[in-house]
């Protein structure tokens, strides 16, 4: 089914932990100028990672299993308070995966509200007792406008991920 309206089914919210996936990786990468569907990633570059490795100003963050716990309920005490409601989430060591139905509200608010809540959900958990953020900068919030492809996010998040984490 289509929807009609301006707002769309629910989004899909991607963001990484700090450092675990910088320019230059062999995985390839994507940055603000290159940035358009279909169009080829940024080149691994090892010099340029080992570049951007001295750059960056912590140790690069890898989310341990009571972390983890913590992001989820985060996320879940976010939804609550926001009336949104969980499609999907899978929270890996390097990175966050999460489909919400969040309606109106302006996706770009909504993932620095996620990455707030499972940050805040952290520390008062004892987990993360640093002052900077666990996370990358932005992220990726992609606009789900029909069942077809909130169901294929859904399946993305919960069963493309790889095998299950202790």
């Amino acid at each position: 089914m289509w929807n009609d309206s301006h707002i769309p089914m629910a989004v899909l919210f991607t963001f990484r932990c700090y450092g675990t996936w910088l320019h230059g990786d062999e995985r390839g990468s994507t940055d603000r100028f290159q940035n358009i569907y279909g169009t080829p990633h940024i080149a691994a570059d090892s010099e340029k990672a080992q570049r951007k490795k001295r750059l960056m100003n912590h140790e690069e963050v890898k989310l341990t299993p009571s972390m983890r716990d913590a992001v989820v309920l985060g996320i879940k005490k976010l939804c609550r308070d926001r009336n949104w409601r969980i499609q999907a989430i899978n929270v890996r060591t390097n990175h966050v995966h999460v489909v919400i139905s969040i309606g109106a509200y302006d996706p770009g608010r909504a993932l620095a509200a996620i990455k707030a809540f499972s940050t805040r959900s952290m520390r008062e958990s004892g987990c993360w007792e640093h002052e900077h953020s666990p996370w990358s900068e932005k992220g990726s919030k992609c606009m789900l406008w029909t069942e077809a492809q909130v169901n294929e996010a859904n399946y993305y998040v919960t069963d493309r991920q790889g095998g299950a984490l202790e």
